[in-house]
Formats: structure tokens, C-alpha cells, sequence
């Protein structure tokens, strides 16, 4: 019935696409990654508290972009060591609006898959708009209209400097930095903190230095993360969260 769910989310969202007559980009295009970070902090949540792996792969074509996302627990902490916990897909439309090519917009559906433990599967649709101004300020809202019915609210800004140093043509490195300021709705913060009124979840501060090495990206980071309703932080073990991590990308 879940699968069901999904497929129909996809289903409305490939309808509206088309309905939209958006502006379509041509050829296909394939990212691998894989992130190790020192935790697994998901909207500041501390869902790992040591080290995991983040494999993922996507594939995009004319605005579209499908996506399967997993986290491997390498030390045991919430499953058996090296073990998946979490596999996420997603099917993603991003495009801008007609005669408007400062803004973007974006709707999409994830699937939340919870494996070798006590966990419900999940589902959310999301849409969102980000600006190609300075800070590239973005919003984006996230419906789980499975297992948690209540909404995420994310806003977000960042900048990126392309090239602090090159030396080959497609051989450089860059400078990244961003921030993130999450709410959720009662419904969201009393399905996952326990407390049935809307506030503030986390903020999010985080840093990398990107290198592109041709088709390949190595990306370390360092990334703080604190939530900051007062009592969101005393549902949460772990409120306060310092990791850093290294990523790896390829794409063709």
C-alpha cells in the first residue's frame, strides 16, 4: 500500500511537469558518490553518534532527477557493524519558471526505507524555490503524509567561491560555506520529539573545501549543528553536534 503511495506522488508530479511545458535540458546525466562522515545528523537529529558510510547514486534527464541514498552504520551503533540502516529514494523536478530565470523551483517525493531495525518506513512530498541571487537564499517544505503527518520547514542560504586555486584547467579548488534554519509543525515535532506544538527544530552551520579533479569531486567538510526550541532540545539525546566528514564524486 506504501509503494502504492509513492508511485502515485511520482505519478502526479511527472503530470504536472508535463501539464507545466517547462523548459527541458537535453542528455542524461549519472553521479556516484560516497560520503564518510564522523556522524549521521539528519535535521539535527543525531541519528548515528559515530562513524557512516553514505554511498548514493542519481540520474537525471530533462529536469528530472531519481535518487537512491543509503547509510551504512560502521560501528554498530543502531544496527549490527557495517550494516544498512537507511536506504532513501527520491524522484526530484527542478526548473525555472517561464521568464523568470532567477528562480528556481523544485517538487518532489522521498521514500524513507528503515533496514535491519525497529523503524517504519516513510514517505514525504516536498516543494521549495531558491533564488539565484547573492547567498542564493532557498526555502523548501517537506509533508510526511505517511507515518508522521506534519511538515518540515527548511530555509537556507550559502555561498560558493568556484576557485581559490587551479592548477590545471579542471583541477581547482573551492570554497563552500552555508546555513540552514529548520521548523517544524506540530504534527512533525510530536511525531518525532514527542511535543505537540509548532517551533524552531535546528540550526545548521556547515564548511567544505571542494576539490574537482576533472569528472572527480573530493569534498571535505566540517558542519555544527544545535537545536533550538527549548523543549525540542530536552526530547533530543544529543541537542549539540560537531562532525566532520570527507565525500568523493564522480559524474558523467
Amino acid at each position: 500500500m506504501r509503494g502504492l503511495r509513492v508511485l502515485s506522488c511520482i505519478a502526479v508530479l511527472l503530470s504536472l511537469a508535463a501539464v507545466g511545458g517547462a523548459e527541458e535540458n537535453d542528455g542524461i546525466s549519472v553521479d556516484l558518490a560516497a560520503d564518510l562522515f564522523g556522524k549521521y545528523v539528519w535535521r539535527g537529529q543525531n541519528v548515528v553518534d559515530d562513524w557512516a558510510l553514505q554511498p548514493s547514486a542519481s540520474v537525471g534527464y530533462k529536469g528530472f532527477t531519481g535518487s537512491i541514498w543509503g547509510n551504512v552504520d560502521l560501528t554498530g551503533e543502531i544496527v549490527d557493524d557495517g550494516e544498512v540502516s537507511e536506504l532513501d529514494y527520491s524522484l526530484d523536478y527542478s526548473n525555472t519558471f517561464p521568464g523568470q530565470e532567477k528562480l528556481e523551483y523544485s517538487v518532489g517525493v522521498i521514500y524513507y526505507d528503515f533496514l535491519n531495525m525497529d523503524a517504519e518506513a516513510t514517505s514525504e512530498v516536498y516543494g521549495g524555490l531558491t533564488a539565484d541571487v547573492a547567498l542564493s537564499p532557498s526555502i523548501r517544505a517537506y509533508y510526511d503524509f505517511d507515518e508522521i503527518d506534519g511538515t518540515s520547514v527548511q530555509l537556507s542560504i550559502g555561498h560558493t567561491i568556484e576557485k581559490i586555486s587551479q592548477w590545471r584547467e579542471d583541477c581547482y579548488c573551492g570554497c563552500e560555506v552555508g546555513a540552514s534554519l529548520g521548523y517544524g509543525t506540530s504534527g512533525y515535532n510530536d511525531g518525532y520529539f514527542g511535543v505537540d506544538e509548532g517551533g524552531l527544530n535546528d540550526l545548521t552551520i556547515t564548511a567544505g573545501l571542494p576539490i574537482c579533479l576533472g569528472k572527480w569531486r573530493v569534498r571535505p567538510s566540517i558542519t555544527y549543528s544545535t537545536m533550538i526550541d527549548s523543549d525540542i532540545r530536552a526530547a533530543t539525546e544529543k541537542s549539540d553536534n560537531l562532525w566532520g566528514g570527507i565525500g568523493a564524486s564522480y559524474s558523467f
